[in-house]
Formats: C-alpha cells, structure tokens, sequence
C-alpha cells in the first residue's frame, strides 16, 4: 500500500512540474471564434518603409468580449521568415480571427501543424 501511495504522490509531482515547465509558445497561435462579424477596418496611413521592419496592418482583436483595435506598427524582420497578417476569416456565420504569425517556409501553413517547415521547394 505504501508503494502505491509513493508511486501516485511522484506521478501527481511529475504532472504538476510538467505542467508549470510548459513552455508559453505552446500557448501562441490560438484561435478565436465569434459569432458576429468584426467592425469595418479603420483607415491607417501607413508610414514610410523602414529598412529592417515589415508593416503590421491595424487589425480588431476580441478581448473581454467585444472588439478592440489595434493600430498598425513596425516589426523588426525575422531572417528566413515570412510574415503574415492577422486576419478575420467568416465561416459559417462565425468569424475566426487568425493573429499575425511568422512562417518559416512562406507557404501559409502555420509551421506547428506544417510536417515540413523547412521545404525550400514548396512554391
């Protein structure tokens, strides 16, 4: 009986420590479902073009449960990255919002679900 209860306590602690090591990437990339659609994109003067920097379109959020705007901004490029735009795609009568994201192999496939990341032949 003790050996059970030994083996049960280092299980709980294995769980609980996996648990607080995981890391916050795995959390990124998270979709968001709504049923009613965004509002109208605001209008942006987009600035001039900064070498090192790509334009990060100003795009509505859902936090807290209502549209919030974020305003466009510079983001410092990423080598061997292509970036992609936050988006809100309609399906179904529902509005998924895909956030802005880095892809590795610029063909549109969020690289955690890609099984090859890397492929310089893919387009």
């Amino acid at each position: 009986m003790l050996t059970k209860r030994v083996l049960v306590s280092a299980l709980f602690a294995a769980g609980a420590i996996g648990a607080v090591a995981t890391p916050l990437s795995s959390m990124a990339d998270v979709t968001v479902y709504v049923d009613t659609p965004p509002p109208a994109v605001r209008v942006e003067t987009v600035p001039e073009p900064r070498t090192g920097y790509v334009w990060s379109n100003g795009h509505w959020k859902y936090e807290g449960g209502q549209y919030v705007w974020s305003a466009g901004d510079y983001i410092a490029v990423r080598p061997g990255y292509t970036y992609v735009q936050p988006r809100w795609v309609e399906s179904g009568g529902r509005y998924a919002y895909y956030p802005p994201r880095w892809d590795r192999d610029g063909d549109g496939v969020p690289n955690r679900a890609d099984a090859a990341p890397n492929n310089p032949y893919r387009n």
